[in-house]
């Protein structure tokens, strides 16, 4: 992660491996054996046992919450943070496994950060899990996000609603399978009251199409009269983005992985005054460890908005 106070690093420092994986000659049995590590974490062949994919995200029965590290303060805990979670692909590539596998191996890693977003007292997190870009990959790549998807939300909609969690969607849903659009309809639903912790999930977004639609929402009302050009101010437009679904529209702190350093085309408006942190790790190898780094980073810093203090 890049420190305030350390320089920039050139290259990326990635989790080593401790031997270089040979290309594997059969993908699919390469596969089979992944998705029978993640189904079975206590089988000795697995090197990095990885959770179920069908384990809740916060359980209910854990012995005991997770404490606040002692680096980290409360009273300085950002209030909203977004994640790109980049890297899932190299992650895979490394290890001489699809795409799918680093998707899987991701998915484990979001759960990991949501759970302790709910117990240090985040009140949203956003995710990029899908950007408009992102319909230019291989068409098995793009179909199996999409079921991956569904199976996450239906796997995941009982813990949501039994932890406090609400679930909301932003991104034009109109170019999904209609029976994503079915689930994360039901997804908002169920969990509209819950208050605990609002997960957002940014699918088929981008930045800019949430600035365009925003003005096209606004012009529809001027149309109809019920706003005039003199009405229109950055008050009007947040109202129109698709981040209003929150009491904390514009995140305090947004965390990139796997070593890029941009945005891509996420949350353009609402990143403004946003402050950024650029992890080194590959999203599947981000855990507590890096993200209480983050936090603390954070916390560090001296937000002035522009003022002089």
């Amino acid at each position: 992660m890049f420190l305030h106070s350390l320089p920039i690093p050139v290259k990326n420092t990635l989790t080593p491996l401790p031997n270089k994986p040979r290309a594997p000659t059969n993908a699919r049995s390469q596969t089979h054996r992944f998705v029978r590590r993640l189904l079975f974490p206590d089988s000795r062949s697995c090197r990095t046992a990885l959770p179920s994919p069908n384990v809740a995200i916060v359980s209910a029965s854990s012995p005991q919450p997770e404490p606040l590290p002692p680096e980290l303060r409360q009273d300085l805990m950002p209030k909203h943070v977004a994640v790109i979670m980049d890297g899932n692909g190299r992650w895979a590539k490394m290890r001489g496994l699809p795409p799918s596998a680093g998707h899987e191996a991701g998915v484990e890693s979001l759960k990991r950060v949501i759970d302790l977003c709910g117990r240090w007292g985040i009140k949203v997190l956003t995710v990029f899990a899908f950007s408009v870009d992102n319909w230019k990959r291989p068409k098995v790549e793009v179909d199996f996000l999409l079921r991956l998807f569904e199976r996450i939300i239906n796997t995941e909609i009982e813990a949501f609603a039994r932890e406090g969690i609400k679930i909301s969607v932003i991104g034009d849903q109109s170019k999904l399978p209609t029976s994503l659009q079915r689930i994360i309809s039901n997804a908002e639903e169920r969990t509209k009251q819950n208050s605990r912790l609002q997960l957002i999930i940014a699918i088929n977004y981008s930045g800019k199409y949430d600035v365009v639609q925003a003005c096209k929402a606004i012009a529809g009302k001027m149309k109809d009269g019920v706003v005039k050009v003199e009405d229109i101010n950055e008050s009007l437009i947040e109202q129109e983005l698709e981040t209003n679904c929150t009491q904390f529209p514009n995140p305090d702190l947004m965390i990139r992985t796997s070593g890029e350093l941009r945005v891509s085309n996420f949350l353009l408006w609402q990143l403004a005054y946003t402050e950024l942190v650029f992890d080194p790790q590959l999203w599947p190898d981000f855990g507590k460890e890096q993200f209480v780094q983050a936090l603390a980073s954070f916390q560090q810093r001296h937000r002035r908005f522009g003022a002089r203090k």
